[in-house]
């Protein structure tokens, strides 16, 4: 028996086969735990439906798929409909994975200060709100001793270039899981989150990460980066009952990079010989 046998929940986000979303997904799977998915809503004139294709491609040759939806997290209505097919599939749910952020790309790319009105909040609604709202939205059907669990990122805690207004949405989204783990406490629902190092994801590819993996592999403590594996079997050990006593926090997954004060071993690359 794994660890999650018996266990149903939801995945709400998964993009393709290089979502941290599906790491985890994959360590729950094969663990025992049923799963219904949520993509991105592919549009009306889209008749390839990209989105559920990618998606499909992953979940339908697993056996303990429950279902794959649309969702939009920009719409309550959506997001109930989602939790009413969780309700009718499995009655009550004990885990969900929110792997959800958006920046218009012409605000993510340039400075944080000349984000549009409108671009902030997009951003904000769709990187930081939607986990309120999913988790508002999902308490009536979360068992007791269930768990959320979202993916934030370092440039939330301190500022890394380039990542620009998804820093701020971060640092909102964790302040989120800590003032959710409060609220949903009482009823024996945790809160976390994981912080991974930049990976080869859709949302990387947008945050500029092929820059960063460099710069993570020299100051990390590890001397170098980490895995998708290593990534999903954090997440999934947050939503198992082995991390039971845990609420609120936010978990690294970066080979010790978050716990650097100065560029470390990095400094033995740009030294001049004598120096």
């Amino acid at each position: 028996m794994g660890r999650f046998t018996g266990s149903k929940g939801l995945v709400l986000g998964v993009a393709n086969d290089h979502s941290i979303a599906w790491a985890i997904a994959q360590v729950i799977l094969a663990e025992g735990g049923r799963i219904g998915f949520s993509h991105l809503p592919d549009r009306p004139d889209d008749e390839r439906q990209r989105n559920r294709r990618r998606v499909s491609q992953l979940t339908d040759g697993e056996p303990n798929t429950a279902f794959l939806v649309p969702m939009d997290v920009s719409s309550d209505e959506q997001i109930a409909s989602v939790m009413d097919r969780a309700k009718q599939e499995f009655g009550t749910i004990d885990f969900v994975v929110h792997s959800i952020a958006y920046a218009p790309m012409e605000d993510l790319k340039g400075e944080t200060t000349n984000c549009s009105r409108e671009g902030f909040r997009t951003a904000m609604e769709t990187s930081a709100y939607s986990l309120l709202a999913v988790g508002r939205l999902a308490r009536p059907i979360l068992s007791k001793d269930s768990a959320i669990l979202t993916l934030t990122y370092f440039g939330g805690e301190k500022v890394v270039a380039g990542y620009n207004i998804m820093g701020v949405c971060k640092a909102t989204l964790d302040a989120c899981v800590k003032y959710m783990a409060y609220d949903l406490g009482p009823a024996g629902i945790r809160v976390n989150s994981v912080s991974a190092v930049p990976l080869r994801t859709l949302a990387g590819r947008g945050a500029g990460v092929e820059e960063m993996l460099g710069l993570y592999e020299h100051m990390s403590p590890m001397g170098r980066n980490v895995s998708h594996d290593e990534v999903g079997q954090a997440g999934a050990w947050l939503l198992s009952k082995e991390s039971g006593g845990i609420t609120g926090e936010t978990l690294h997954v970066d080979a010790g990079y978050n716990i650097m004060g100065s560029p470390g071993r990095l400094l033995q690359l740009v030294r001049k010989p004598g120096e």
